[in-house]
This record gives structure tokens, sequence and C-alpha cells, in this order.
């Protein structure tokens, strides 16, 4: 969900400048305190526009405007001057440094001189609304080729997983049967004091059943296959349901581990458990 996305654009005697940052977010959420004073009154415009375009993310938004000032009245902010000064003689004094030039830096500094802009604001939304969404179009493209990135990223993830559920095959065989004769041992050993030998055969079956990872291992490729469908698809906002899908997968990784009663397939449970944290991490990216 990060981009970036800036357009300029000249309107009579003006210059529009619309910088829009998009930043990771599990929801929407928009910073407007850098747009410029005169569009305030386009504020909740602005908003509304940029949400509809980006759904998801926290967005910077900096717009300003640029205008000839030769063309319009321009007059001091003398209350701004005021304060700018006061701090600046207050800094100087305190520092001990020369006062000399207190008027020619109070000039350069932002928002000292304004120009009459009331009679251009009426129209000037019809100009900025068109600006703003080729900047989100910019931006949205950015997100485009992160997103192609994040997509053979995930698609790894999902590789590594399923090619370790198949180094699971041949120690699953080796481990029930290390499990069967440890059972049958102390089947043997314990032979004359069972009353009912067909109890304890019963016992040892369910316990083999329950170590059986078949069901786990169907299940986890069934939502594999779905992540990817998911990932695939052309629609818009799916990182919310790709989130949800990986902890389905997650809850059976979680179980082969518990079964596994086995150091060879707890190794290949953990390398498991590595990849779907990397790719949990990915999805927070996607929009």
């Amino acid at each position: 969900m990060t981009g970036f996305g800036r357009i300029e654009a000249s309107i009579g005697d003006r210059q529009l400048v619309v910088e829009l940052k998009s930043l990771n977010g599990k929801g929407f959420d928009i910073n407007t305190n850098k747009i410029s004073n005169v569009l305030r009154a386009y504020d909740v415009q602005v908003r509304s526009l940029i949400q509809g375009l980006l759904v998801r993310g926290t967005t910077d938004v900096n717009i300003t405007i640029r205008q000839d000032l030769a063309s319009r009245p321009v007059s001091i902010n003398m209350d701004l001057a005021k304060a700018y000064y006061k701090n600046i003689h207050e800094l100087a004094k305190e520092l001990n440094l020369p006062q000399k030039n207190i008027l020619h830096t109070l000039l350069q500094l932002p928002d000292i001189f304004s120009a009459d802009l009331e009679s251009s604001q009426e129209l000037l939304w019809e100009d900025l609304k068109p600006i703003i969404e080729s900047a989100a179009e910019k931006l949205i493209l950015h997100r485009k080729i992160e997103g192609q990135s994040l997509q053979k990223d995930l698609e790894e993830r999902m590789n590594a997983i399923e090619s370790a559920v198949e180094k699971l095959v041949p120690l699953e065989n080796g481990r029930m049967d290390r499990v069967r004769e440890r059972l049958q041992n102390a089947l043997a050993a314990l032979s004359a004091e069972i009353k009912d030998p067909n109890r304890l055969e019963q016992e040892m079956i369910f316990y083999l059943e329950k170590m059986d990872v078949s069901e786990e291992k169907t299940r986890l490729a069934e939502h594999i296959r779905y992540f990817r469908d998911v990932l695939w698809n052309e629609e818009t906002s799916k990182g919310k349901v790709l989130g949800f899908i990986l902890q389905e997968i997650g809850r059976e990784i979680n179980t082969l581990g518990a079964k596994a009663n086995d150091a060879g397939i707890q190794q290949i449970v953990v390398g498991m458990k590595d990849e779907l944290e990397k790719a949990k991490e990915q999805v927070l990216n996607v929009l």
C-alpha cells in the first residue's frame, strides 16, 4: 500500500502542486494538515475523493498554490511577522548573536506575504479535483509495481510450504513404524497383566489414528490453493482475505507440529512456520 504521486499544473496565474504519499495501514487514515489555507474549505471533498481512490493506507496530502503575486494585491501578515520577530529576537539574545539582518530574515520566512486569492477560490475545486485524481493515479501505479513484487514473493512462500509438506512423507512412514514398534513392545511386556487385550489393541489403534496427519495435509493443500486463487485474482482489495487464509494455514501447520512426535518432522514444521510468518508480514503490505 506504499506509494507516491506528484503532479504540478498551471492554471491561469496559479500553479498547483499536489503530492500524495501513502504508507501501510489496516484501514484508511488521511492527513491534510499540509493543504494550503486557501483550500481549507475543500477539506471534506479532498478526503472523500482520496478515500474513494486509494481505499486503504495512511495517506499524507500536500497541496500548495503558487500565485503570480504581481497580478494581485500583496499584504504582509503583521501578526505572524511579530511572532516570528519575537522568537528570532529571543533566540539571538540568548545565543548572543548579532541582530542586524532580522528584517531581511523575516521577509524570507513562510507565509509572511499573502495575496488576495479569494476571487479565484470559488472555481478552484473544479481545477483541483482532476489534479488530485492524476496524482492518485501515479500513486496507484506505484502500488501496482510493488504489488507485482509482493505477488511473486507470496507465491514463493506457498511453494516453500508445499515443498516442506512433501518432505514429510518419508519421515511419516518411519515415524509410524517406530511408534508401532514401541507400542507392540509395551503390549508384550504388559500382556501378562492385561485382562482385556482387545481394549488395549483398540487404544493403540486410536493412538495411531490420532498421530495421522493426512487430514491436516489435505486441508493445508486446500488452503494454499485458495490463497493462490485470491492472490492472482484481479480484485482490487484482497489483503484482509489473504490474512484470514494465512491464519487457517497456520492452524494446520500447528496441528502438524503437535502430532509430529518426531524430531525430523518438527524441524520441517519450524521451517514452514518461518515461511508463514514471512508471508504474514508481506500480506500487511497488500491492499
